[in-house]
């Protein structure tokens, strides 16, 4: 299959593009990359009309016209733009979408409805070479129309050309020009659209095998569907690949909407913006978050202000893709009609709705003038919410839900493993309608906080006391488990059998309600964002102190900085519920066949049960040992009293080394019952089928993968930085760790007893990840894998991280590497286990002593001592 020979694609966050408003009370420019238009309109007789070898009547003759932003001419297989001069130099936006694509680009997680590579652009005549440019523009720069420095902005931020088109002919009436586009489409250049090179794919598109399919003009937007064929050489072989891409023209509103700053104490997507003017001693940067444009009507800007709600102008319309089940698709309109409680926080009522398609005449889901939860058929388990922006501003213009089928599969693991025991209806291999579909309401939720611009909050779910989550009261009251529908809060995993909770899912909750009119609240029309960022201040003031307003930074699952914003967790205390959470784990494992395997069923449905038990149990221990070397991440500003860094109490990193080793130094027996192991393996789902893995291999794989993070050079870094700045008093140190680490492994080593396999493991597991992990250290280059600018917000894959590293808050503890004390600190452990096994060698078993030896040959090797 293609699928085992394409490179992996891993899809990141598409941050959008920057903005433009006026500053102030001062007057700006609208743009600084300005062309003039007038040339454009001088007599074209004078110019290119007098050498083109065609007539508009003879090059157009049995053309086939759409009118529409253009007009659209086909004259069998060429298509013509004529584009009236009063649109060169004006903004569009140019989007590009996945409309269908094969098996194994499917595979990998690309579908329809993804969006890529979007770029402003505009069309200028180059009146010498008589031809059109198309230049990209970016308009993340602003500076005062008439401020001397504004000369030189225009100077150093100028548009490139990224094509040309010869011009054809001019309109009769000399008003507009006409060029043939069809190599920007069909995959002959890729200065429009180059989908292969985005999907790390590469190469060219064949022209001979792709061509335009479809080009519908509107009156705002075009729309261009093109097959792109190309093919991917791996071990040796070629394989076919065929991409159907849907290439839209928008014209931007020619007044940008007034944007707002971004605050990093509130969760908003955003772009960044530079603001140059003579009287600054530096350049003013900033952050735009992303937003629609809501704003009362005219009619209503009054009694909007004075407090009651009105209807806004343009509200947010969602459509549901006619291709999703029936009976999922109320569910998921619930999750978008959700929202309206937050909106009405900001003064709008039904702001935001959810529609069937009843007219399909006119509606195409590629069309960006329509947001859509597209439902893609794929074999992926995922959803996500990615968003076309106004440039200029920040303005969303549109969004869409990408909604895999599959989806259904991780909600199920997750209500069977973390709710079964407390909830007897999310137990069987299929969930009523019911059941599923209030699943599938949260997950629609949480999509579409993204399409309105908001980030993940993984702090949010830190604000509930773990206690708390066992209380039917307090669950009813607050909604679910997290304050926030952006958390990873998935189910309540904390709550036991009797505790009679209801209110098991998240929901959008407190924090959720504020940064909505935070965003959204329309300030009147002769605010500015800077008179508005003034009141944003002020409503996070009124709110600092709250940690249900907290909003936590989404952290990168494989470097946790801060224990408290982790996917997957619920309450204040990881120990604590991750404890709670092994009770119903250990009650859970002895039902997993009488769970999934009806009579007459093969085990292969319990076999994947038991490995999502498994996962689960890894997943606690993992929340668990981010509070090692973790600090407290804060956003302070002056006055408020917060610090922006707060290392875990020493007290608390113990009791979470304490955890780890009762729980997970050595995998609990019960995980490992032999009736169940009897009857099956743990399984695990693959592109290329079922994988069935022994339990030896799977104590050996999660014991290595926990002690290779729990001593990893960042975590230990951390651990230095803490010693340095503190003091080895006050402060949980490496040493501590290192050394409390070494007296688990090799406590039974020091007791002069033979080893049993598991304690053989251990002991392997522990020595070989300290030799791989130092001699990673002195790695001189951390080579990285190429990964495509596709939007991801999210990835339901239990402990899976789709987000860019760049776009997430962390701390640098990587630079001189090999200078550092976590070096000398793996080295030094290496000696003093080396000491002890000499010691033992003589000791215990057969099977021990081989054991002592293969581990003294392995460090003295890797120490070069002999």
């Amino acid at each position: 299959m293609i699928l085992k020979k394409a490179p992996l694609l891993t899809a990141l966050i598409c941050l959008p593009f920057s903005g433009i408003f006026a500053q102030k009370s001062r007057k700006h420019s609208r743009n600084i990359q300005k062309d003039s238009v007038a040339a454009a309109k001088q007599d074209p007789k004078d110019s290119a009309s007098q050498s083109n070898p065609k007539s508009y009547q003879t090059l157009l003759k049995n053309a086939k016209t759409q009118s529409g932003i253009f007009k659209v001419h086909q004259v069998e297989n060429d298509y013509y733009f004529e584009i009236p001069l009063s649109l060169l130099e004006k903004d569009f936006l140019l989007v590009n979408k996945i409309s269908s694509v094969p098996m194994a680009v499917n595979e990998l997680g690309v579908n329809k409805g993804m969006n890529n590579n979007n770029k402003v652009v505009r069309f200028s005549v180059n009146r010498l070479a008589k031809t059109v440019w198309v230049k990209t523009i970016d308009p993340q720069v602003e500076s005062p129309e008439g401020d001397a420095i504004t000369s030189s902005v225009r100077d150093n931020y100028i548009g490139s050309v990224i094509e040309n088109f010869k011009i054809e002919t001019w309109a009769p009436d000399s008003s507009a020009v006409v060029i043939k586009v069809n190599k920007v489409f069909d995959g002959t250049e890729k200065s429009f659209n180059d989908v292969f090179d985005d999907l790390t794919i590469g190469g060219s598109a064949k022209t001979a095998l792709s061509g335009i399919e479809q080009v519908k003009a509107f009156s705002q937007n075009l729309v261009v569907r093109s097959l792109l064929s190309t093919s991917f050489t791996g071990e040796g072989s070629a394989y076919p690949i065929s991409i159907a891409v849907t290439t839209n023209l928008l014209l931007l509103p020619e007044q940008p909407m007034r944007p707002r700053f971004g605050d990093n104490r509130v969760g908003f997507f955003s772009t960044p913006r530079w603001y140059f003017s003579d009287s600054q001693q530096k350049v003013e940067t900033r952050e735009l978050i992303t937003r629609w444009r809501l704003e009362p009507k005219a009619e209503d800007r009054q009694r909007y202000l004075a407090g009651e709600l009105v209807e806004p102008q343009k509200p947010i319309i969602f459509y549901i893709d006619p291709s999703t089940p029936p009976q999922w698709r109320p569910f998921i309109m619930q999750g978008i009609n959700d929202w309206q409680k937050a909106f009405e926080a900001a003064g709008f009522k039904n702001a935001i709705q959810a529609k069937l398609v009843t007219d399909s005449a006119d509606f195409d889901v590629d069309d960006v003038r329509y947001s859509v939860v597209t439902y893609a058929a794929s074999s992926k388990s995922n959803a996500m919410g990615p968003a076309v922006v106004d440039p200029r501003s920040g303005e969303i213009l549109e969004s869409d839900v990408i909604w895999w089928h599959n989806v259904m599969t991780s909600l199920q693991y997750w209500m069977r493993i973390q709710t079964g025991i407390i909830d007897s209806a999310a137990r069987k291999n299929n969930f009523s309608t019911q059941q599923m579909g209030q699943a599938i309401r949260f997950v629609s939720s949480h999509e579409i906080g993204h399409t309105l611009g908001l980030k993940h909050n993984m702090g949010a779910s830190a604000a509930y006391p773990v206690d708390s989550l066992r209380s039917p009261a307090f669950t009813s009251r607050m909604g679910g488990t997290a304050p926030s529908i952006m958390d990873y809060a998935r189910f309540n995993y904390v709550a036991q059998p009797g505790d009679n909770i209801k209110e098991i899912t998240p929901s959008i909750g407190v924090y959720d309600i504020y940064a909505i009119a935070w965003g959204y609240r329309w300030c009147g029309v002769d605010s500015n964002p800077w008179k508005e960022w003034e009141l944003q201040k002020k409503w996070i003031a009124k709110h600092q102190n709250d940690p249900l307003y907290h909003y936590g930074e989404q952290q990168d699952s494989r470097n946790v900085i801060d224990p408290r914003a982790q996917s997957e967790d619920i309450g204040d205390d990881a120990m604590k519920a991750s404890e709670y959470g092994l009770k119903n784990l250990r009650r859970l494992v002895p039902q997993i066949t009488q769970w999934a395997a009806e009579p007459g069923d093969s085990y292969e449905q319990a076999g994947k049960l038991y490995m999502a038990a498994i996962g689960q149990w890894e997943t606690y221990a993992n929340h668990v040992m981010s509070n090692i070397g973790g600090y407290y991440l804060e956003n302070p500003v002056a006055g408020d009293g917060k610090n922006a860094y707060t290392p875990v109490p020493k007290s608390i990193q113990q009791r979470a080394f304490n955890y780890l080793k009762d729980q997970a130094f050595k995998l609990p027996e019960w995980l490992f019952a032999p009736d169940l192991l009897a009857k099956t393996f743990a399984i695990q789902s693959s592109p290329v089928g079922s994988i069935e893995y022994g339990p030896y291999s799977i104590k050996r794989n999660k014991q290595y993968d926990l002690f290779y993070n729990l001593v990893s050079d960042s975590r230990l870094a951390r651990l230095f930085e803490m010693e340095s700045v503190y003091g080895s008093d006050k402060v949980y140190t490496a040493a501590t760790l290192l050394k409390s680490i070494r007296n688990a492994a090799f406590a039974p080593t020091l007791q002069a007893r033979s080893l049993s396999i598991d304690e053989r493991t251990t002991q392997q597991n522990y020595v070989d990840v300290l030799m791989v992990s130092s001699d990673k250290l002195l790695e001189k280059i951390n080579k990285r894998a190429v990964a495509p600018n596709l939007p991801q917000h999210c990835d339901l894959t239990p402990g899976a991280f789709r987000q860019s590293e760049n776009s997430l808050r962390s701390i640098n503890v990587t630079s001189l590497a090999r200078t550092s004390a976590v070096s000398a600190a793996k080295r030094g452990e290496l000696v003093r286990i080396l000491n002890i096994l000499e010691k033992s060698k003589t000791q215990g078993n057969e099977e021990t002593q081989n054991h002592y030896l293969d581990l003294i040959l392995r460090i003295r090797k890797h120490l070069t001592m002999d």
